[in-house]
Order: structure tokens, then sequence, then C-alpha cells
């Protein structure tokens, strides 16, 4: 179990942590489409490339999927694009949205993401809605890459969230499936804990 004396604020990654990745299927769905050598770009703990540029929010949905149709040489679908990008994601587990839900009662909780529009989309609709909840529900504010136009590991996305959110970084703790996004952190004075792939994360913390 965490201590967590003097903590007032939780952040959570989002995919990795919350959200569990299957990087090797999606990269066998773009294959599928034509699209290859995303493994190049791909990762659990970040991407490359136009990827990383969606992520940070320098090209819109349009330009991604543009892209990607360049690299397949044939006129992809929007939806054929992203349900082979959205393959990445293969789930919330119930018992992580109870546990967010329940400790919003006892701390701020936000997110702290690499993510991108088509992703947040999805799991909003795929893994929020569909259950009768909404992300609303299990946050109290996320701060997402594609938004901020910038991402962890780099300490500016993090000085950003402290500023917004009027907190100090010795009052939070950051959870987070990569290594060098929670090394990071610890420069900066957060309280970390390097989340395990599939973790669960109940016995971290003293919820009924």
């Amino acid at each position: 179990m965490l201590k967590l004396d003097n903590i007032s604020t939780l952040i959570f990654d989002f995919g990795g942590v919350l959200v569990n990745l299957d990087k090797e299927c999606c990269i066998r769905n773009f294959n599928a489409l034509g699209v290859e050598n995303t493994d190049k770009f791909l990762g659990n703990f970040g991407q490359q490339g136009m990827f990383l540029d969606f992520e940070k929010g320098l090209i819109s949905e349009d330009e991604f999927r543009a892209e990607l149709r360049k690299m397949a040489k044939k006129d992809l679908k929007d939806d054929e694009i992203d349900k082979a990008w959205c393959s990445f994601l293969t789930g919330i587990p119930n018992e992580k949205i109870d546990l967010l839900i329940k400790l919003r009662k006892k701390f701020r909780v936000l997110m702290l993401s690499n993510t991108n529009s088509i992703h947040i989309r999805f799991c909003e609709e795929e893994y929020f809605s569909e259950k009768g909840r909404q992300m609303e529900d299990c946050f109290d504010k996320r701060y997402l890459s594609y938004e901020m136009q910038k991402v962890k590991p780099d300490k500016d996305i993090f000085e950003a969230l402290l500023q917004d959110s009027g907190l100090r970084a010795e009052e939070c703790l950051f959870l987070d499936d990569g290594k060098l996004n929670i090394e990071a952190a610890d420069k900066l004075h957060f309280r970390t804990y390097l989340v395990k792939p599939h973790e669960n994360l109940h016995p971290l913390f003293d919820i009924k």
C-alpha cells in the first residue's frame, strides 16, 4: 500500500496504466491495410514520427490519416484507419473505473496522458459511455498532450499541469508505466509510482 501522507492529488497516466494496450495487434492491423513499418514509430511509452506529431497536436486527424494513406499507397477509408489505430487499445477493467470514482472522494484525481483525439474519443464512447459512465466521472481534469502541444517526458508538460492546477509537485503522486516519465517527474519532486504491466491498482490504496 502506498504512503499517501501529505498527498492531495493523484495523477494517472492513461495508456498502460488504466487502458490495456496491444501494440502488436495495432501493427498487424496496419500491415493488413498496407501500412507497413509502423513498428518503427509505435511504442507503449512513446511514439515517433507522424504518430508523435499527432500526439503533440501538430497535425490534425485529417492530416494524420492522409499520411497513413501515403504509407499505404491507397485510398483507405477513415473508419478503416481509425479501427486499426484504435486496436492499440484493448479495454479498461471495470474495477479501475470504480477505483477512480472512489479515489475522487478523498483526492483530486487528474489524468496526464500522451494521447490523441481519435484514441480519446474511442475510449469515451467504447469504455465509458457503454458502461453508463462518463470519463468526467473519473477525473477532476484531464491534461492531454494533443491539447497542450506538449508530451512526456519533457518537463514542460509537468510544469504546465502544476501552473494550471495551482498544485505543488510535492503534494502530487504521479503513476505512470514509463520509466522515463517517472524519472522526469522525480526530478521535479513529484512523488511517483512506476506501474507494472496489467497491475491491479486497488492494493495500492486504502479504499473500500
